[in-house]
């Protein structure tokens, strides 16, 4: 006896209209009409409508699934799996931009509202790149000490913001000092450095032992986005960053922690 378009919507979730849209464009006509001439859908019709909602489920636009239902041949697994790869990239996005709407919310929600002009003359040339914001979150959120940075960067005024920029730029002169000197990496002034820096994070943002340094450390000579955090992209040369890593490690050994791997 068949089913009415009526019928199918109810089933289906869908409207008639979406119905009547897929019968005009051919992708679902009813086998089968009432002596009225209505439109009459039998089981054929809705295993056929059935695989139409799947597909679209996964987003497949409506001529793509009709290829693939017109066409025997068509490897529909193969279909799926590069639907599947799209669907993981844009999940993995989705995620990231979730990561930094919460970090934003924070910031906002401490009250300290910074016009761009503000910005620039509290951070200068040192930029804070989203796209790491995000993978240190996705990296790091199980840390302890993470996670009362992010609460601590938070609750800083722009007072704040202003002396701590300013000790890091003395910090980051004095570095460049060093390095342009040639001081070797495991020499005092370059240990001296390397300690100002610790302290200079537990000071600001969570307690930082030689262990959570030498982690700082190697995320500075791997990810040239972290790096730029502490040393400005127009302000850095070349091996500038594994030498404040091979810095960071001679200093934790001169107090009697070693790990391994050591740059």
């Amino acid at each position: 006896m068949g089913y009415t378009v009526g019928q199918v919507a109810a089933m289906a979730g869908v409207t008639v209209r979406t119905l009547h849209h897929y019968d005009r464009t051919g992708l679902l006509s009813p086998g089968d009409r009432s002596r009225a001439g209505y439109r009459r859908y039998d089981d054929a019709d809705l295993a056929r409508l059935q695989q139409i909602l799947f597909y679209r489920e996964l987003g497949f636009p409506l001529d793509q699934i009709g290829e693939i239902l017109a066409d025997p041949e068509a490897n529909a697994l193969e279909h799926l799996r590069t639907r599947q790869r799209a669907l993981a990239q844009e999940i993995a996005r989705l995620q990231r931009l979730t990561e930094v709407a919460e970090r934003a919310i924070e910031v906002q929600q401490t009250g300290v509202s910074l016009t761009p002009q503000e910005r620039f003359e509290v951070f200068g040339e040192v930029a804070f790149d989203l796209s790491y914001a995000t993978d240190a979150q996705s990296k790091w959120q199980d840390s302890a000490g993470h996670r009362e940075s992010m609460t601590r960067a938070a609750a800083h005024t722009k007072k704040d913001w202003k002396q701590l920029m300013g000790e890091a730029a003395a910090w980051r002169a004095e570095f460049l000092r060093v390095f342009d000197d040639g001081e070797p990496s495991d020499g005092e002034r370059a240990m001296d450095i390397a300690e100002a820096h610790r302290l200079h994070v537990s000071r600001w943002f969570t307690p930082c032992p030689p262990d959570m340094h030498l982690r700082i450390a190697d995320d500075f000579a791997e990810d040239p986005r972290a790096f730029a955090l502490v040393v400005p992209a127009t302000q850095q040369r070349p091996g500038l960053a594994a030498y404040l890593a091979r810095a960071a490690y001679a200093n934790a050994s001169r107090t009697g922690y070693e790990r391994q791997g050591n740059p």
